[in-house]
């Protein structure tokens, strides 16, 4: 395998490229570092949404040793073990989801805390020592920039687009932020919005058009890294002409990847099917001939607990993964895979089954599952006899030419349903029933739970991890060649 190049200056765009201070081409390959710094129910196993999860345990544990557990989570969560096993890999790019409320509450506005930036600085510190790159993804805003729990606003609704104080404040942040990273190499570049969902496309595109400008009056050399409105899949509506020194991200992920899709056969039609959909969510892209990012996608993967025929299951889910990144060498596309590290779903590696985090809450997993309570890698196969008739009344109660009336449109009807019942509501009362597990425990108990997330007490998925670093591969020797 070829030696990677150090880094050593900040990268630009030029053209169709992602390009150093020398002209050669880097092709960024990576992870997202999701469940960190913005916790997601399926990646670590509460249910609802992130600051519910935080304020269920707050109550059950007190201040001191709810601040002692999350201290050591986020100490144990992300370590100089796991850059250096993702750098063996040979991928070269870490996306960081971070959350807004590690640097301002909601009651103080403006008043930035410092240990937010301490979190960043730790894990950008950590890649360099790897010579790693890190993208800066801001993952979830006040009132919630999209309508899902991973944007942990509580509600269904992404309010971020309806007031103007929770967009200047985001803008600030991003000042904020870029003032401290300028300058720094090791920065791929500033992600400013994750998976926006704006029902009127506009109110994207105006802020978009405001935080760039912000961010280049004091820090005019990093790229920046933009995704498309509707959960990154739409571009229809973004001006013709690009910012400059800006990427364009879709987000690519295939339902043959998941329990609800259909099996990934590897069929001439699959695979017309998944070219297609990249093609579409990329036209923009293509026709303005800058560079694409493709900043999540992946499928999840089965387990012996759920599935009777889970290694051939995994194995189409791995033959779809395969033929995903063939699409993206032939344009050498960047990409960052959907995750690093989980309690097993999707990740590269994965908290031990054995762990005493994993002991804990295996009855509440076994039992969320059954409710369906998480979209992500589950099925309502359990509770679908209990929800029909309750979804057949209210299909009869609304005209059905108003069914598809709520953004985003995509979503059918009883995902809309699904999404305010189970994933909100419901979600939100069994997150108090998960805290409850943790009631009573010590601080040395609640050190060897963070504990399990220590990379040493993982599992690595060995098949994902050979499949991304032979792709790995192929980029260093297209960098080697440029």
């Amino acid at each position: 395998m070829p030696t990677k190049r150090k880094i050593d200056s900040i990268l630009k765009v030029n053209g169709t490229d992602i390009v150093d201070a020398n002209g050669h081409k880097v092709v960024l390959k990576g992870a997202g570092l999701g469940g960190h710094l913005n916790m997601e129910n399926f990646i670590t196993g509460f249910s609802g949404h992130e600051h519910e999860h935080r304020a269920a345990l707050l109550s059950v544990l007190g201040p001191q040793k709810y601040k002692f557990f999350f201290d050591k989570f986020l100490e144990y969560f992300f370590t100089s073990s796991d850059a250096k096993f993702f750098a063996s890999l040979g991928v070269n790019c870490i996306r960081v989801p971070f959350n807004y409320r590690h640097f301002e509450d909601d009651m103080n506005p403006g008043v930035y805390k410092e240990e937010g930036f301490q979190l960043l600085d730790r894990i950008v510190n950590i890649c360099s020592e790897q010579n790693l790159y890190v993208i800066l993804d801001l993952h979830a805003v006040p009132g919630g920039q999209n309508q899902d729990w991973h944007s942990d606003s509580g509600s269904s609704k992404a309010m971020f687009w309806n007031f103007k104080e929770f967009q200047d404040r985001m803008v600030n942040l991003w000042v904020a932020l870029a003032k401290h990273y300028r300058g720094n190499a090791f920065i791929a570049g500033y992600n400013p919005l994750n998976e926006p969902a704006d029902p009127d496309h506009v109110n994207l595109i105006n802020f978009y058009y405001r935080v760039e400008k912000a961010i280049r009056e004091v820090d005019p050399d990093h790229v920046l890294f933009i995704d498309g409105n509707t959960y990154a899949m739409d571009f229809s509506q973004f001006p013709a002409e690009p910012f400059p020194n800006t990427v364009y991200a879709c987000h690519d992920y295939s339902m043959m990847g998941f329990p609800t899709g259909d099996p990934y056969l590897g069929t001439s039609a699959q695979k017309k099917k998944l070219r297609e959909s990249f093609e579409r969510k990329v036209a923009f892209m293509r026709k303005q001939k800058v560079p694409i990012w493709n900043g999540e996608f992946g499928p999840v993967y089965a387990s012996a607990t759920d599935d009777a025929n889970f290694q051939q299951t995994n194995s189409q889910r791995f033959a779809l993964l395969q033929e995903q990144l063939s699409i993206y060498q032939e344009s050498d596309i960047s990409w960052s895979i959907w995750l690093y590290k989980d309690i097993g779903y999707q990740g590269m590696v994965y908290v031990s089954p054995s762990s005493p985090y994993m002991q804990l809450i295996a009855p509440f997993l076994e039992k969320k599952k059954a409710l369906d309570l998480d979209f992500w890698g589950c099925s309502d196969s359990k509770v679908a006899h209990i929800y029909a008739p309750f979804l057949t009344a209210l299909k009869e109660m609304v005209p059905k030419h108003l069914r598809d009336k709520i953004y985003p449109n995509v979503w059918t009807f009883e995902r809309q349903v699904e999404r305010r019942v189970r994933e909100c509501l419901l979600s939100e009362y069994m997150g108090w029933e998960m805290a409850e597990l943790f009631r009573g425990k010590t601080e040395e108990e609640l050190d060897e739970l963070a504990g399990s997330f220590k990379f040493e007490n993982c599992v690595l998925r060995d098949e994902l991890n050979g499949i991304l670093q032979t792709d790995a591969r192929f980029g260093d020797e297209l960098g080697a060649e440029s």
